[in-house]
């Protein structure tokens, strides 16, 4: 497998060639799923929530996400990978979203970065994309916006929610973005969305129709207590971790491990 590079995603737009997408937070997940051809691992603020304990995604620091991004990109061989920037590192100014980027990509080796928003942030991408960093746009749910959206809310519904939604897409693609993941907004916006962008999208939640799909690994392998509708478990890792847990404690407290197979003698 060769490296992929950020003008292969507009290329697989133009073939038809669904572009796939995963969460990825450490090392040898990221090893995982570079050698089974995923094209973007996703260091996601997901990591927050996910991978930290917090109650969602805003708590997360710049400082926290850049250990988690640099094990991914030393993992990643050919995967492209992605680094989210979280809630604070961006919206104050232009120059506040280039020097998060900056300090981003020198201190993780992430190849593009992403942050959340439409129009109101398209100055922050034109920025960040003159200063030469490939950036990936965020529409639809908008986790860090979670208390200003009311919830986990699905979005492109109503009248005029396409219209405003190709708005913030135009206004991202011209300032420079080279995709658009869009989440939890309704099939038929999705698919009509994906048809006006040059660039790509990649939906979760948003249907078939997007260029490309990115589930949380957590959520596409069985761990953890969130299951989203939009989702599917193509794995029970959860399972499998608690039972190995469960025989390896059962064996200790038992005598039964180590045996002298795991045991030097001289």
């Amino acid at each position: 497998m060769k490296k992929v590079r950020i003008h292969h995603f507009a290329e697989m737009k133009r073939r038809g060639e669904k572009i796939t997408m995963l969460t990825a937070y450490d090392y040898p997940t990221a090893r995982a799923f570079d050698a089974a051809g995923v094209d973007i691992l996703l260091v996601g603020d997901s990591l927050g929530d996910n991978m930290l304990g917090y109650d969602s995604t805003v708590p997360l620091t710049v400082d926290e996400m850049i250990p988690f991004a640099r094990a991914v990109a030393k993992g990643a061989e050919h995967s492209f990978v992605i680094a989210d920037l979280p809630f604070g590192a961006y919206e104050v100014s232009p120059q506040q979203a280039v020097e998060s980027s900056i300090r981003m990509m020198k201190l993780s080796g992430a190849n593009a970065i992403k942050f959340e928003g439409g129009r109101r942030i398209a100055a922050q991408v034109k920025a960040v994309t003159d200063a030469g960093i490939p950036f990936c746009g965020h529409l639809g749910f908008t986790p860090q916006s979670e208390n200003a959206l009311g919830g986990r809310r699905i979005q492109g519904r109503g009248d005029g929610a396409y219209d405003d939604m190709l708005a913030d897409a135009l206004a991202l693609q011209e300032a420079g973005a080279f995709a658009i993941v869009l989440e939890m907004v309704i099939s038929p916006v999705a698919e009509k969305l994906s048809a006006a962008l040059d660039v790509p999208t990649i939906g979760i939640g948003a249907g078939p129709h997007t260029d490309g799909q990115v589930l949380v690994w957590l959520d596409a392998l069985g761990v953890g207590e969130w299951h989203p509708s939009f989702s599917k478990q193509y794995g029970h890792i959860g399972d499998a971790m608690r039972d190995g847990a469960a025989a390896y404690v059962s064996e200790v407290k038992g005598g039964q491990f180590p045996t002298l197979d795991h045991t030097f003698d001289e």
